[in-house]
Formats: structure tokens, sequence, C-alpha cells
């Protein structure tokens, strides 16, 4: 690579390194802050915060079926007849016709009137059906956020090796040229051949290939993590590249009863199933009668009449009462409706199939997740146990070569193996680090601490 890909390589990594803080000055970017912003912006929380309220507008929408409704109305109503013709008969036998020139009426009517399902078992079981609902919503809500939080780490993590390995990357550029650099001071004066030469010149341009693509994945990884997130690639910052991990004993037993009682998915899981059976026995208990009151109250209603005869000679009338009050208690049966209950019915059993299967699923499953887990955890212990032996192995020898090398009894590219060697192994020490960290979170994430 010339000086001019240099330079386009380090402003890259500048600009991705310098960039301003996601929250002003708060320091560079952790774990934690990154699970923060995710449970404020993800779009998953976003939709789960909608499935809350989509549920308890159900519930709301349940209850109302069961308590009582109240309206009130104020009626003003006129009437106005002209010309009105027609016959009396009197006694059987006489026939007198009449008309009324003109008949105009106005009347006031207050009116406050009430229903109210008293007892309704079908509404009932769907009153239960949706607070089992709702609050099956809510678990899968804190599931959500527990799996947000999960893939947050992960990515933030994806992110930190990003930038552990531009660090190893640029190390062995580093090197690669100050290699190239002696191996063509040999070949000048004799020492070396055009091929070691040659071969040195393949080990720098590997090396700056590679850093370039390091350079690239950080840049991706920053970019996957800042959507996840829900803010700008800019605003992400410096990111807290700190890998130390302490090694934890986990007991399986009590991960797991800890995930049996904690677990927000298994939890909603329950909570929809019980949802699911309510629903059963409301479409069952939708054939049977139900029983509503009803009743009204009007208060101080008042009406004026006025009736012109046949000499334009003008009668007027007024009548009005305090109140007149007057209810119902009704047997309802709606018994000829079968295609509809039978939806219904067909609807709830299918949905009591579904939760049952989810239910049976997780619970069947969650021994051989936690066991899963726990073994992820101890491969990732066991992986840094052997990338830090390799990268102390890896010094020793590059140690020695470089002895070697200096007394004459090695050569170049011996000493160049040796180096890539031991940038092979820092990156693998890297990527188990953040293994670690993943695997942690991944545990906490399967005993219901994910949060």
């Amino acid at each position: 690579m010339n000086g001019r890909g240099r330079t386009v390589v380090h402003l890259a990594l500048a600009a991705l390194l310098g960039a301003p803080a996601a929250a002003g000055a708060e320091g560079p970017l952790t774990a934690e802050r990154a699970v923060e912003l995710a449970l404020a912006h993800n779009s998953q929380i976003i939709n789960a915060n909608a499935d809350v309220l989509g549920a308890r507008s159900a519930a709301l929408g349940a209850w109302s079926a069961v308590l009582p409704s109240v309206s009130a109305s104020l009626t003003r109503s006129g009437s106005q007849i002209r010309d009105q013709r027609g016959m009396t008969v009197v006694g059987g036998q006489f026939t007198v016709p009449t008309t009324t020139p003109e008949y105009t009426s106005y009347s006031t009517t207050p009116e406050l009137s009430g229903v109210w399902p008293v007892l309704n078992l079908s509404a009932l079981a769907n009153v239960a059906s949706a607070r089992a609902g709702l609050q099956s919503t809510r678990w899968q809500r804190e599931a959500t956020r527990s799996a947000v939080a999960l893939q947050a780490r992960q990515q933030f993590y994806e992110v930190v090796k990003a930038v552990k390995l531009v660090e190893v990357n640029d190390h062995a550029i580093q090197l690669a040229r100050d290699n190239e650099r002696r191996v063509r001071v040999l070949f000048e004066v004799g020492s070396v051949s055009r091929s070691d030469l040659l071969k040195t010149q393949v080990q720098t341009a590997q090396s700056q290939l590679d850093s370039i693509a390091a350079v690239q994945n950080l840049l991706a990884q920053r970019n996957a993590l800042a959507s996840f997130v829900g803010i700008e690639e800019a605003r992400l910052g410096e990111v807290d590249t700190v890998l130390a991990a302490a090694p934890v004993a986990y007991d399986e037993a009590t991960v797991l009863r800890e995930a049996e009682e904690n677990r927000p998915d298994l939890k909603a899981a329950r909570t929809a199933l019980r949802s699911a059976r309510a629903a059963v026995w409301s479409a069952r208990l939708a054939w049977l009668p139900y029983v509503t009151v009803a009743g009204s109250a009007v208060y101080d209603p008042f009406s004026d009449t006025k009736t012109f005869d046949n000499d334009g000679i003008p009668t007027s009338a007024h009548s009005e009462y305090d109140r007149r009050v007057s209810g119902t208690l009704a047997l309802n049966w709606d018994f000829l409706d079968p295609l509809a209950k039978g939806a219904t019915a067909a609807s709830a059993r299918a949905r009591l199939l579904r939760a049952e299967s989810q239910y049976d699923v997780l619970r069947r499953d969650l021994a051989g997740e936690v066991h899963q887990a726990a073994l992820t955890y101890e491969q990732a212990l066991a992986s840094e146990r052997l990338a830090r032996t390799a990268v102390a192995s890896a010094a020793e020898n590059t140690k020695l070569t470089q002895e070697k090398y200096n007394v004459g009894s090695a050569t170049i590219l011996d000493l160049i193996d040796a180096q890539v060697q031991l940038q092979r192994a820092e990156s693998q020490l890297v990527s188990a680090l953040a293994g670690i960290r993943v695997a942690e979170a991944r545990l906490d994430q399967v005993r219901g601490r994910g949060v």
C-alpha cells in the first residue's frame, strides 16, 4: 500500500474511534449504555409496547360487556300539521267531517337510561381471558426486552472485538514494514535472495489488506450496533474496549430453578395458556341464556300544543310532569346463531392448541437450553485459557526466533512466521474474551436476568 492508502486507513480509523459521544460528554459507550439505548429505541421494544396497548384495549372491551352502561339525552322535538281532514263516526250512524286548519306541537324530554348485563357467563369468561391475555402480553414484553438486551450486548462485543482486531492488524502492519525494510537492506548487500524480499513484500501487502478489511469490518459492526440501538452511527462515539472477565462457577440445577421461576417468556406462555382456556369456556357459555337489566328515567318533560279551528280560533295546551321511571328485567337467549358461535368456538380451540404447544415446547426445551448455555460458557472459558497459552507460547517463540536471528541461526522468514503466529494468537485471544462476555449475557438471559 502506498502512503496515500495508509493515510486513508488511518483517517478512517481515527474517524471511527474519535467520533462524538452518544450523549455528549458521558465517556466511552459501555455495554450497559448500549442496552439502555436499545431498550429505549429498538423497534422490537416499540412493537412490544404496542402489543401491550392492544391487549389493554381488548381487556377494556371485554369489561364493557359486563359493566353497566349509562347514557343521557335531552330531546327537543316539534311538529306542525296544516289542513288535516278526516271523518268522525258518531254512534255508528252519523258521519261528521272534521277539519283542522293548523296544528303545532313542541316538547322537551330530558332522559337518563342504562343497561346492565347482570348475568352473562360468556362475557365474564371473556373478561378472565382478556385479563390473562394482557398479563401474558406484559410478560412477553419483558421477554422481548431480555432478548433485545442480549442482542445489544452481543453486537456491542462484536464492535469491541472489531476494535481490538484493528489494533492487532495495525501492529502487524508495523512489523511487516519493519521486516520488509530489513530484508531490503539484506538483499541490497546480497545476504538474502530476491525470493525472500518478495515474500516479505507479500506479507506486507497481506497485512495492509487485513488492516483494510478490519477497518471495514469495524465500520460494519458499528453501523449494525447503531441501527440496533436506534441512533446514528456518529453518535456512538468511542467504545469501551475493556474485555476483562472473571470466571464464575455456575450450578446447572440452580440456574434451571431460576429459569423456571424467572423466565418471562415461560410466564408469558403460561398466562397465554390460561387466557386461551378461558376463551374456550367463553365460547361454550355463549350458548346459554343471559340476563340483562335496563331502566330509564325522564325528568321534568313538558309539551306545548296549539290548534286552530275552522274559524281561526286558537286553542293552546300545556302538559308536564315531574318524572317517569321504567325498568325491565330480560332473559335473552341467542339460540338461532349456530354459525357465528361455531366459528368463535373453533377459533378459541385453535388458539388453545397453539398456546398448549408453545408452553410445552418452552418447558420441554428449558433444561436443554440451560445446559447448552452453561456448556457454551465453559467452552468460552476454555477457549480463553487456550488463547492465553497460545499467546504466551507465540510470544516466547517470537522472542527465541528473534534471538536466533540476531546470532544468524534463523532466517528473516522464520522471524516473520513467528510474528504472524503471535498476531493470530492475539486475535484469537480477543475473540475468546468477547465470547466470554457474550456467554455470560446468554446465561443471564436464560435464567431470567437478561435486563
